[in-house]
C-alpha cells in the first residue's frame, strides 16, 4: 500500500508541475480569448471533445485569470511540498522493519556466536530499529543500565531523522492559503482602484479584481488541503514506526537480561 501511495504521489507531482508551463502561455491564450473564431470552433466541436479537453483548458485558463504573479508562488508551494512529502514517504517506507524476525535473528545469532554475531545481524539490517539494536548491543560490556540508556538516547536520534523536513511541509501548508488570502486582498484593492479611476461602480469595472481575489484563495486552499493529506499520512507512518521502535526496544532488553544471567 505504501509503494502504491508513493507512485500516486509522484504522478500527482508531475501533473501539477505541468501547470507551471501555463505562465509562458499567458499572452497567447489571452489573444485567443479575443479572437472571434473561438465561437465558431466551440460550435463545431463535438461534445466528446469538449468533455475531454474542458477540464485541462479550464485549469490553465483559471490559473491565468488568477494572475500568474500570485498563482505561481502557490504552485511552487505545492510542488515543493509534494516533493518533500514524497521524499518522506519513500524514506519511511524503506525504514520499516520486520521487528519480530529481527529479534528472533538477534536472539539466535547471540546464542550461536555471541554478542558479535548479534551485532552483525543488526549491522546488515536497514532501518531505525536495527540501528537502535546495534547501538544498544555495542554497550553491552558496560552493563545493562548503560544499554538501556543507549537505546533510549539513540531512539530519540532516530525519531528526529524520521521527522526530518516535516516542519517545511507544515510551512507550505500554512503558506499556501496565506498567499491566496494575500492575492485576495490585492485583488480587492485593484478593484477599488478601478472604481476610483472610473468614478462609477459597475460589474465590468470590478470583475477582474474580484476574480483574482477569489481564484487565488481557492487555489491556495486546495494546495493546503492536498499537502495536509500527505502530512497526516506521513505522521501516521511515523507513529507506527515509533510504536515498533518502542516495542522492539523492550523486547531487546528482555533478550539482554536473559543473556546476562
Amino acid at each position: 500500500m505504501k509503494k502504491v501511495f508513493a507512485i500516486f504521489s509522484m504522478v500527482t507531482l508531475f501533473t501539477f508541475g505541468i501547470t507551471l508551463q501555463v505562465i509562458a502561455q499567458e499572452e497567447s491564450i489571452q489573444a485567443e480569448a479575443t479572437d472571434t473564431t473561438v465561437t465558431e470552433v466551440v460550435e463545431t466541436t463535438t461534445p466528446e471533445v469538449v468533455e475531454e479537453m474542458g477540464m485541462h483548458k479550464a485549469l490553465k485558463q483559471k490559473f491565468i485569470e488568477g494572475d500568474a504573479l500570485w498563482m505561481a508562488p502557490i504552485a511552487f508551494a505545492l510542488i515543493l511540498g509534494l516533493a518533500l512529502s514524497i521524499e518522506r514517504i519513500i524514506y519511511l517506507s524503506l525504514s520499516s522493519t520486520n521487528t519480530e524476525k529481527l529479534l528472533k535473528s538477534v536472539d539466535e545469532s547471540w546464542e550461536a556466536g555471541g554478542i558479535e554475531a548479534a551485532m552483525e545481524v543488526c549491522r546488515n539490517t536497514r532501518g531505525p530499529v536495527a540501528s537502535i539494536f546495534y547501538q544498544g548491543l555495542s554497550r553491552y560490556s558496560e552493563g545493562i543500565e548503560v544499554v538501556e540508556k543507549s537505546i533510549a538516547s539513540y531512539g530519540g536520534v532516530q525519531l528526529g531523522l524520521l521527522e526530518k523536513n516535516l516542519t517545511w511541509i507544515s510551512l507550505f501548508i500554512a503558506l499556501s492559503p496565506s498567499l491566496g488570502f494575500l492575492g485576495t486582498v490585492i485583488g480587492m484593492i485593484q478593484a477599488f482602484d478601478k472604481i476610483q479611476q472610473v468614478g462609477d461602480i459597475s460589474a465590468t469595472v470590478v470583475a477582474g479584481g474580484i476574480k483574482v481575489a477569489l481564484l487565488t484563495t481557492v487555489f491556495g486552499l486546495i494546495v493546503a488541503m492536498i499537502l495536509q493529506v500527505f502530512y497526516n499520512y506521513i505522521l501516521t507512518i511515523i507513529e507506527g514506526l515509533t510504536n515498533d521502535m518502542e516495542d522492539a526496544s523492550i523486547s531487546l532488553m528482555d533478550i539482554v537480561v536473559k543473556r546476562s544471567k
